[in-house]
């Protein structure tokens, strides 16, 4: 095993058991490759952003997912990225056919939501309201790094603050954040997610 796989699986490690700087470097270290994977797939820079956001809020709350004997990071996060890309371009279909189908054939359109999907919008929401409930800076650092893909330099000139400043409020921010998933029920006071999860 390479130094730089050693490294990702120990910040794995980390996240498991609730570090915010591990996850703060494991993102820095992979988030370009999880966004151009997701670019490739769905050709949407939103649609890529939310992609990345699903991808990382995933690795935080399942990171014990991962089995170094399986293969590398890169291919775990690689395969998750293309799965979840493969899935919005299959609801973009269904969209689509819904719209020109007419309104007799709608139910036929209309896709059952599965339990998969289901968890992962109700994990969307809570992460939505536990991030509106932490201060202002620091959900506005938040949301540019994770929900935008910016890095924290662009972040930092964007809001005008030192870079060592935005790191600060990054970090507080997302123990806020795991804080209020720990009152909501959505982690466990660990940081690891909630079991039978």
């Amino acid at each position: 095993m390479s130094q730089s796989r050693d490294e990702a699986v120990d910040l794995l490690e980390e996240i498991k058991r609730g570090s915010i700087t591990a996850f703060e470097q494991f993102y820095e270290r992979y988030v370009s490759l999880v966004f151009q994977i997701a670019m490739r797939v769905v050709e949407d820079r939103m649609e890529a952003e939310d992609i990345c956001h699903d991808v990382f809020l995933e690795v935080y709350r399942k990171a014990d997912q991962f089995d170094p004997a399986r293969g590398s990071v890169e291919a775990w996060l690689a395969v998750k990225t293309r799965t979840r890309s493969l899935d919005r371009l299959r609801k973009r279909k269904n969209r689509v056919l819904e719209e020109n189908a007419g309104s007799e054939r709608e139910w036929q359109t209309e896709p059952f939501e599965t339990e998969e999907k289901a968890i992962a919008r109700l994990n969307r929401e809570a992460l939505q309201r536990a991030i509106q409930n932490i201060p202002s800076p620091q959900r506005e650092a938040v949301y540019r790094v994770y929900f935008q893909s910016r890095t924290h330099q662009e972040v930092a000139e964007r809001m005008g603050r030192p870079l060592g400043t935005v790191k600060s409020l990054i970090r507080y921010g997302l123990q806020n954040v795991r804080k209020q998933l720990c009152q909501m029920g959505w982690l466990e006071q660990s940081g690891g997610a909630k079991k039978g999860e």
